[in-house]
């Protein structure tokens, strides 16, 4: 798809950050970035969320280079997203449905794809009447991937059931997973679930631990399905249960927080996490910030969380350990690329493993750092 992407810099400090951070995603969607404007405003424009002048730059824009999709780096209304493509006669898609279109591309297991399709539809629902406009020449690609043509087609009643029958069918999953999980911990096994950033390298330091083959990609979003293994630690001479997770990302939408809390139960439910950073990004901290903030929204806060800086080998750092006045592990900097490091993961789970009576004063110092 040759696009046209819009970005509105609203005066944020991160703003050059953030929309890098789109052009990423659409990349990893399947566009051919053809021009790229930004519009700089203090507040939204009711009416096209960028103004008047903005708007016919787009579409001289446009027709210059041929494009046939517009990405906005913001979330529209759908009043917004209409009047645009009023304006610029190409489909215009918006961050959220972006960051959906990449979802239904990356989801592989069952679970994954009722949670896509759920959370594409809840999206869709509100923009109906865009739908029925443009069916003329919905072709495919980003931004119509997943339900396809005759699932649009439905009025809102049915999309209303569809969402219905398919929440309750993500019940039925979650309770197999309760189930599973009951199962482990009647077995007395210790969980560890990787989270972090999306990009962070978590798949990779998955595959390096549990020597596995979960995809792995330069490209966001790579990893959409929670994967488990069970991984033997010589240290706690036991196995421990180790997952791999969807990745974070800024503003993350809180329609897929919801849509998505399934995926993210193996972290909820975990004895400690694993929050892998990439050590090598500029953009670290707000990266880190940003997982912080969701692990809060989804109720992780206090689950014991040990920083894992990845990619060390590109930020001219050395293999390490760093604790706290309690002796507690509170960071480790590995390659999982380079398997620089590995055995300083393991020494963290086995000892998070072997002594549960450090979590509390561990947590407690923690958030107040």
């Amino acid at each position: 798809m040759q696009a046209l992407l819009i970005g509105v810099d609203l005066g944020h400090a991160d703003y050059i950050a953030q929309h890098e951070e789109f052009a990423l995603l659409a990349t990893s969607a399947g566009a051919e970035i053809l021009a790229d404007m930004t519009a700089r405003r203090d507040r939204p424009d009711p009416t096209y969320f960028i103004g008047s002048g903005k708007v016919e730059e787009a579409r001289m824009l446009c027709e210059e280079y041929g494009v046939n999709i517009v990405l906005f780096d913001q979330p529209l209304s759908p009043a917004q997203q209409r009047n645009l493509e009023r304006q610029l006669n190409v489909r215009v898609v918006d961050r959220v449905a972006l960051i959906l279109d990449i979802f239904a591309l990356r989801a592989k297991s069952h679970e994954g794809k009722l949670q896509v399709e759920l959370a594409q539809l809840q999206h869709l629902s509100t923009r109906l009447t865009r739908l029925w406009t443009h069916l003329e020449r919905q072709q495919g690609g980003i931004g119509t991937r997943g339900p396809g043509e005759a699932q649009l087609e439905l009025d809102r009643r049915m999309i209303g059931a569809k969402i219905k029958m398919l929440k309750q069918r993500l019940d039925k999953v979650q309770r197999q997973r309760a189930t599973q999980r009951r199962s482990r911990a009647r077995s007395g096994s210790f969980s560890a679930s990787l989270v972090g950033y999306t990009n962070a390298g978590k798949s990779t330091l998955f595959n390096a631990l549990t020597r596995s083959d979960a995809y792995v990609a330069d490209q966001l979003f790579a990893t959409l399905d929670t994967t488990t293994r069970r991984v033997w630690i010589e240290d706690a001479q036991q196995q421990v249960t180790l997952s791999d997770t969807v990745g974070f990302i800024r503003d993350l939408p809180h329609t897929l927080i919801a849509a998505f809390r399934a995926t993210l139960e193996e972290a909820i439910h975990a004895d400690l996490l694993l929050h892998v950073i990439d050590a090598s990004s500029p953009e670290r901290d707000a990266q880190t910030d940003q997982v912080q903030k969701v692990l809060s929204e989804i109720g992780l806060e206090n689950v014991p969380q040990v920083y894992i800086y990845n990619k060390i080998d590109l930020a001219g750092l050395a293999p390490g350990l760093v604790r706290d006045e309690h002796g507690t592990i509170r960071k480790v900097y590995i390659s999982a690329e380079q398997r620089q490091g590995l055995e300083l993961v393991r020494q963290t789970i086995a000892e998070f493993a072997s002594s549960s009576g450090n979590y509390e004063i561990y947590n407690e110092n923690f958030q107040s750092e």
